[in-house]
This record gives structure tokens, sequence and C-alpha cells, in this order.
């Protein structure tokens, strides 16, 4: 059986018996006006964070949703856009297509606004989409793409970029991890399907979404998530895993390497009223700027004592300049 039959396996199971906090921890509940999320949907929660996020929402937006669990983030989603198909909910495990509608009857009865028909769900896996080129605005996966291995997460990628509209979002939500992990957790099928020994660096999994073609990644969240201790894993030290919140925008890709958000601002605190360096970014006095990690390079390298460089708080929320 290979990795992704085993995930299969698991998440049909998950389907017929809800397993609460099968894989992750529990996302955060949108408490929006007249928005009720069934219980069932929170039970069927299997995510690591949150690909919800208003401002990705406006104007009706066309949606995408990989790996649809109870149904809860495409009930969430189609709250933005209450229009028949405006979401698109993709899955490989008939199980899970199935008990989404089922949810989404019951969300019927518990949001007068809410139709089951806002949701198209289709089977279809992550790395070859049933969906047309440059046709979505925002797409989303949310525990799911830690779970491939490096070929296949580079096709899931690559087939996000390729049906997303120029300067489309893909918003993501993973498990990362910052230590090595050994063969044994690597290679075993049932730890990565759980969304525990797929774990990437956040290097290497924001290198993954650039390599793709995407211009701009911003973090937006970065949290505690799981532990694998010696006892109750194949492992001589303990392992700190962490979730991270990104979404990577289909920008073109700037002559001088992606736009990479990590958080970090920068401060001028100098004799003058602002700061201009003449390449596209103006500080006022001491005022906080938000910048990309490049942008943070450059203005470094102008070699200046009256600037105030904050660390990655991994936590960007827009704004800013690049």
């Amino acid at each position: 059986m290979s990795y992704l039959e085993a995930t299969n396996t698991l998440y049909k199971e998950a389907a017929l018996t809800p397993d609460v906090g099968l894989c992750c921890t529990t996302n955060p509940i949108w408490e929006l006006p007249g928005l009720k999320i069934p219980r069932i949907m929170q039970e069927m929660n299997y995510g690591c964070g949150s690909t919800v996020h208003a401002r990705d929402l406006t104007n009706n937006p066309k949606m995408l949703y990989v790996g649809v669990g109870g149904g809860m983030e495409l009930l969430q989603f189609s709250y933005f856009n209450r229009q028949k198909g405006g979401v698109i909910g993709i899955d490989v495990v008939d199980e899970m297509l199935e008990a989404s509608r089922k949810n989404f009857k019951e969300a019927e009865e518990q949001n007068d606004w809410f139709k089951s028909e806002f949701v198209e769900l289709k089977k279809g896996d992550a790395m070859n989409l049933p969906v047309e080129d440059n046709s979505i605005d925002v797409a989303a996966q949310n525990c799911l793409f830690n779970i491939f291995k490096a070929e296949d997460l580079k096709k899931a990628i690559a087939e996000m970029y390729r049906v997303l509209k120029p300067h489309g979002r893909l918003v993501m939500s993973d498990p990362t991890c910052e230590q090595p992990m050994n063969d044994e957790l690597r290679n075993d099928d049932r730890l990565r399907a759980l969304c525990l020994s797929g774990s990437l660096p956040i290097a290497e999994y924001v290198k993954a979404l650039t390599d793709a073609g995407f211009g701009t990644i911003e973090i937006r969240a970065r949290k505690p998530y799981r532990i694998l201790d010696p006892k109750n894993y194949p492992t001589d030290e303990l392992i700190y895993i962490e979730s991270i919140e990104v979404a990577a925008i289909k920008d073109p890709m700037p002559a001088d390497g992606p736009c990479i958000f990590t958080g970090k601002a920068a401060i001028y605190y100098g004799d003058d009223d602002y700061l201009d360096d003449k390449a596209g970014h103006v500080l006022l006095k001491n005022q906080p700027l938000a910048i990309c990690d490049k942008t943070a390079g450059a203005l470094q390298a102008l070699g200046r004592n009256d600037i105030y460089f904050s660390e990655s708080t991994f936590h960007y929320d827009g704004g800013g300049c690049c």
C-alpha cells in the first residue's frame, strides 16, 4: 500500500466515523453574522489552522477547496459567495464527499441564507484538479499538502498555480518542523497521513511555492502544533512541530526574486520627516513599515544607523511595501 492509499483509507474511516481532533488542532470557528456551523462539521474539522480570511474574499470570488473534510471551511467560504457553484470542493475519497453532502443538508436547516448548490463537490485529486486554467480567485487547502512527498507536492502546487487567475491567492495551513526527522519517521505512512512526519522546515515549504512561480508569499501565522516524543514515536529526541498559515499570490515573479513576508518591519528614526530609499520605499519617521525579507536586506545594505529592523514574527497582516 502506498502512502497515498494509506491516507485515503485513514480519511475514509474518518468520514464514516468522525474522529474529533483526528490529526490536527481545532480550527478557529468564524463567528460571522447569520452563520451557524453544524456540530458534525466541527467534529469533522480535520485541519490545523484556518484558510478563511475575509480580506481574501471580497467581490464574490470564485473559490476552490481541496480536501473537503466535513465541509466546514466550504460552508465558511460560501458565506462570501452565495451563488450556485461559487465554491468548488474536491476530494479523492467518495465517503468524505458523501459525508459533506449530508452535512450541507444540515447546514441548510440551520442557515436561512445557505443552499447546498452554492458548493459544487467534485471527485478528484490534488495532483490532477478537474478545474479549468486561470478560473479561480482563491484556492485553499488545510493540512493536506504536508502529507505529500516531494514530487507529489510539486505537482499539487503546480496544479493550484495553473487553476488560479493572475493575482489569485492560494491560502494554506500546514504543519512545519525545523528539526530533522529520521527515515523511520519520514517513511511511516500512517504518521504522514496524520499530518506529522511530512512536516517541512518553513524555508523548504516556501521554496516549493516560489519554485512553482508564486511571486508573493505571506506568512500569516505560526503556532505550536504537536510534540513527537521518544516514548511514543520512533525518535531519539523530542521533536517540536508547528503549524503555519500562508498565502501564496500568483503575482509575476520579480526580476530580483520573490517577495516573502515573514512579519518583519522597519522603523526610521532619523532627523528628517521621512526616508526615501529611491527604490520605492518611503519610511515615515517613527512609523513601522511592514517589509518583505528582500526589502529588509536591501535597506540594511544602505548601512544607515537610523533604521530599526524587527525580527521575523511570522505573522504578516497586510500593508507595507516590497
